[in-house]
């Protein structure tokens, strides 16, 4: 093949198979398990060739490449609205999620009363209880000289500090949501929805239980206070049982990956270890950064309100779109050689978190528990690496998953 970074060299359908297995370009899978082991090859090779590539699976749908792109239709919710989900082919039986299936003004107004929850002011005030978990975190297994750190850190940390400080419920029901967010997202999608009913009836009991208690200064007495619609009417408490879910899923669901891939990158970059840990400016861009190059969420849609064309391609009414916010955030376009890490950029453009009005509310929280777990682990462990014959697992589908890292220290 030639040189793909020559752009006359668009691969064919034969090179494209022989180096992936796949046409990726016109046969899209993000649940092919040759997607979760070249990801990020196919998506460069998309963003140089394949502004818009179409996906074959059930009934079908396009995924938007390009930073530019992206942007547009993440922020054009008239033209593409996230009403009818984000994901394509939905498994019947699978509930939507408000606010994040929904568009302005319900949206707005859900965002309007929840954001002051998650602010960077507000979270901040959660930095020292979040850096105590991540010292208890570490006991466990510091004398030991070696850990499993996504069983024994990095699935926990993110549950523990929205458990404690956001949702206020037991941490002992932590592992069963965490096993419930998982299996929904990456069973066989005939199994899915039963998964995220097991999280809506413990939510929804939660929720009853906390709506007879007196209220509090805190994100679920916001939700149960409610929000009135356009028409005048309040979200009914379906709605706002919803509304729990889709936080709780993204608060456990997402900052497990950047954590593990940071780690894990550390691991074997101890000059990188070195710099974070003589000049502690580099923490916030080193935080960015990392989500950029590993970001957990590869992909949510959209569904097309009109005809309309997106980077050449036409796009048609009612079809599915997905915002492919990986690929966004390797966009040469916007950001000077995206395939190397660099924890010294001064400033990272990326697409990590979402973009638009659907942005993600727990933005800040990821990060105050990033630099939180960042900074006590190398102050406590500054010599580690990944246990000689082992590999960390992945798995990949519209988010991307890590599923055990073996150090050593």
């Amino acid at each position: 093949m030639t040189d793909s970074k020559t752009p006359e060299s668009k691969p064919t359908r034969e090179q494209l198979i022989a180096k992936y297995g796949r046409d990726f370009f016109n046969d899209f899978d993000y649940d092919d398990p040759n997607f979760n082991e070249h990801i990020y090859d196919v998506l460069d090779d998309m963003l140089q060739h394949c502004p818009v590539a179409r996906s074959n699976v059930g009934s079908g749908y396009w995924v938007v490449a390009r930073n530019e792109d992206v942007r547009r239709v993440g922020q054009d919710w008239k033209t593409f609205s996230s009403a009818k989900g984000y994901q394509p082919n939905r498994p019947e039986g699978l509930p939507y999620l408000m606010p994040e299936e929904s568009d302005p003004p319900i949206h707005t107004a859900w965002r309007d009363v929840l954001n002051p929850h998650l602010s960077p002011k507000r979270v901040a005030l959660y930095d020292e209880s979040i850096r105590k978990d991540v010292n208890e975190l570490i006991d466990r297994f510091i004398d030991r000289g070696e850990c499993e750190f996504i069983s024994e850190f990095g699935a926990i940390l993110p549950g523990w500090a929205f458990f404690k400080n956001i949702l206020g419920v037991p941490i002992e029901d932590l592992s069963m949501l965490v096993d419930c967010v998982e299996r929904g997202t990456f069973d066989p999608p005939e199994q899915r929805p039963g998964h995220f009913e097991k999280i809506f009836a413990y939510l929804d009991d939660y929720l009853r239980r906390r709506a007879q208690e007196p209220e509090r200064d805190d994100l679920v007495s916001t939700i149960i206070k409610n929000v009135k619609y356009p028409d005048g009417s309040y979200a009914p408490w379906a709605h706002q049982v919803s509304v729990l879910v889709d936080i709780t899923f993204g608060g456990i669901a997402t900052t497990t990956y950047v954590m593990g891939s940071a780690i894990k990158y550390l691991a074997e970059h101890p000059e990188e270890r070195k710099a974070l840990q003589e000049d502690p400016s580099l923490y916030d861009s080193a935080i960015e950064e990392f989500a950029r190059v590993f970001p957990p969420i590869v992909a949510l849609g959209r569904t097309a309100t009109r005809d309309v064309e997106v980077a050449g391609t036409e796009i048609k009414k009612d079809d599915f779109v997905m915002l492919c916010y990986a690929a966004s955030s390797r966009d040469p376009r916007v950001v000077e050689k995206p395939e190397e890490i660099n924890i010294h950029r001064k400033s990272v453009l990326h697409s990590a978190f979402g973009v638009g009005p659907h942005r993600c509310v727990g933005s800040n929280l990821a990060r105050v528990e990033l630099k939180a777990f960042l900074q006590e682990w190398l102050r406590r462990i500054p010599e580690f690496s990944v246990k000689e014959g082992t590999a960390p697992v992945y798995e990949t589908g519209f988010l991307r998953s890590m599923r055990n890292l073996q150090l050593v220290f």
